[in-house]
């Protein structure tokens, strides 16, 4: 296939940026998109060039550091991430627009990168269960219900790529935050710090400039592991019941 690639260029997050055209004649429909962008990047060293700025690490739709906005759209025209994204999905003389995650609490390292440490940030105010430590204990130690071990693995597949924000309107990250909170809120073992670990995550989420909800459902549209819009709502109540507790 032959493409048209308008690709944003940004050099820091204090630069200003804009869209660069590129042409590539050669592309087989049996690339992932990061692999067309490999392409490009080799055409660009060969002529001297300085290469696009992009993230990526496992290439298998599993840790979520690929995030491209291509043709508009949170890691493009497929539900899944961009490093499974194929060039199939396009067409000889396409063109294709691709940018950064746009939204404020993601600020741009360079050209394609962004910063998501928001996310961990979040995470890391509540994220977590508080264990004994020692040896791992037995797998039938604490029984859980089946509905809710079903529920709480539905929510931990979150690969916290940040499609979610970038597909908001409000640049929320209520599908990340309803998710880790319904992970840990459906088991017994997520009880004890239940209260403050909403109260404390909610908190961070606007702290870090994240937007407010407003169940436009974008987020669950574009999220390539399909968390259910239904766990902000659990978000929601679990905020609630932690406040008419004083937490």
């Amino acid at each position: 296939m032959k493409l048209t690639l308008n690709i944003w260029r940004q050099a820091d997050s204090a630069s200003p940026g804009k869209i660069h055209n590129y042409e590539l004649d050669e592309v087989s429909e049996d690339m992932s998109f990061l692999e067309m962008l490999d392409v490009l990047n080799e055409e660009l060293n060969a002529k001297g060039e300085e290469p696009i700025a992009f993230d990526s690490d496992c290439r298998e739709g599993i840790c979520g550091m690929c995030g491209l906005m291509i043709n508009g759209e949170a890691h493009g025209p497929e539900v899944t991430t961009t490093c499974q994204l194929h060039m199939r999905s396009f067409k000889d003389g396409d063109s294709i627009t691709v940018e950064p995650w746009r939204a404020d609490a993601f600020p741009v390292v360079k050209d394609l990168v962004v910063d998501r440490g928001a996310l961990d940030r979040i995470i890391a105010q509540g994220g977590y269960i508080s264990v004994n430590t020692g040896a791992a204990p037995d797998a039938h130690a604490t029984p859980v219900p089946k509905d809710k071990a079903d529920r709480a693995f539905e929510a931990a597949a979150c690969i916290g790529c940040g499609a979610c924000v970038a597909a908001c309107p409000n640049g929320s990250a209520s599908l990340f935050l309803g998710a880790k909170i319904t992970h840990l809120g459906e088991l017994p073992q997520g009880q004890a710090e239940r209260d403050s670990r909403v109260v404390n995550m909610v908190g961070q989420h606007d702290h870090e400039g994240f937007g407010g909800c407003t169940n436009i459902g974008e987020c669950t549209a574009a999220c390539p592991k399909e968390i259910p819009l239904d766990v902000i709502s659990r978000l929601n109540w679990d905020l609630h019941a932690a406040l008419r507790h004083g937490k």
